[in-house]
């Protein structure tokens, strides 16, 4: 196995592991809320904190990552991590939650922008798209945690010794990894001006945030409300309503799997534009639709629509300023990790006033305006790619 080819698998172990950290956390929520005897109320204000550490750790990893290089940065996030993501299974109150909450959004934002930089860092030695990719590893990641999950509460295994055993394996595989990762340490003057002081984030690099923003709220609103939609709309049962979710979430890791084949040939820009319209076509369809069946359609086609997206805006923020790839990556996914966040309270406002399917519509605007603005990933010719 050449040395790129084997980077690539590293960062694709990195992008499993963190996916599956997270997903094994999610899992035991009921338990780990049921054990700390809070309100669902309670649990929203506290998983909060987990987006706050994880905005905070974006923050921190993105500098890190520009000043000490991929190779460092990303095993010790992976470490961070994966040590993190124990503490949750120990808390036994709301406070010790809502510590444990902040601590792992921490070590999450911090791997999260750190081995997408160095996913750059491997895009730009093949000179082709393979970042698509490597989001859908993140997708199977937490597959792979829904199925250890559904087996250890089976077993009635506690969230400490589960998210324990996987915090180990986390930190072992951090470190076996870390030695196939690429030796690349950005050259730091060429984040700096003339007079040796750090440049302002490029106008360029601001609007790929905000388009993060748009494309990933709606994300976000359809991971959390496309199961309500279909109860509450279009009265399905719950085993029913439950395959808007499967369906949306099949058709995005489908989608990423296949997205850098598709961008290699029609280009980052045209993959946001159209993959937006698709999105907002598959939003309206299952918002509008009288059917279950078609409603199910409109999130599946969600899914494959906005898949390639967010891989487009991550690569080209670290793909515009070679000097500040991980700062650069960090303001788009912290602005997008923010729309993630915000999709679901927004959607939930928004019922205030008009019906569910209606406050659908706002996601549909959103992707409609991304698609609008995708000429921002417009492309220079580049050079022949590497062959994988």
């Amino acid at each position: 196995m050449t040395a790129l080819r084997a980077a690539r698998a590293a960062t694709f172990t990195y992008f499993a592991l963190n996916g599956f950290l997270l997903g094994l956390w999610l899992v035991h929520i009921p338990t780990v809320e049921e054990r700390t005897g809070i309100s669902h109320a309670e649990l929203g204000r506290l998983l909060l904190l987990l987006g706050l550490g994880a905005f905070i750790g974006m923050r921190f990893g993105g500098k890190f990552t520009d000043r000490l290089g991929v190779k460092l940065v990303v095993p010790l996030a992976g470490v961070v991590c994966s040590v993190t993501a124990f503490l949750p299974g120990v808390a036994v109150n709301q406070w010790t939650l809502g510590a444990a909450l902040l601590i792992f959004g921490f070590g999450n934002g911090l791997i999260d922008v750190s081995m997408n930089a160095h996913a750059v860092v491997v895009e730009r030695h093949y000179n082709r798209p393979v970042m698509s990719a490597f989001h859908a590893t993140w997708s199977l990641g937490g597959v792979a945690a829904a199925l250890t999950g559904a087996r250890t509460l089976g077993w009635e295994l506690s969230p400490a010794t589960t998210l324990g055993a996987a915090a180990v394996l986390g930190v072992v595989v951090s470190l076996v990894t870390a030695r196939l990762l690429l030796d690349e340490k950005e050259e730091q003057q060429q984040a700096t001006d003339q007079t040796g002081k750090k440049r302002k984030a490029p106008r360029r690099i601001w609007i790929m945030a905000v388009l993060a923003l748009l494309v990933m709220l709606s994300e976000g609103a359809a991971n959390d409300w496309s199961v309500l939609h279909l109860q509450d709309i279009l009265d399905a049962s719950p085993e029913i309503a439950a395959l808007a979710y499967g369906a949306f979430a099949t058709t995005m890791t489908v989608g990423r799997l296949l997205a850098d084949r598709v961008t290699a040939k029609i280009g980052p820009m045209a993959v946001l534009r159209w993959g937006s319209v698709i999105g907002a076509a598959g939003i309206a369809t299952a918002a509008l639709s009288p059917w279950i069946w078609l409603a199910l359609v409109g999130w599946a086609i969600a899914g494959i629509g906005l898949s390639g997206t967010v891989p487009q805006l991550f690569s080209a923020a670290g793909h515009a300023e070679p000097g500040a790839a991980g700062v650069n990556v960090s303001r788009v996914a912290g602005l997008g990790y923010l729309g993630v966040l915000a999709g679901p309270a927004v959607i939930g406002w928004l019922t205030h006033f008009v019906p569910l399917n209606i406050a659908f519509l706002l996601p549909v605007v959103l992707c409609l305006v991304a698609a609008l603005s995708a000429g921002v990933l417009r492309q220079k010719p580049a050079e022949e790619p590497v062959s994988a």
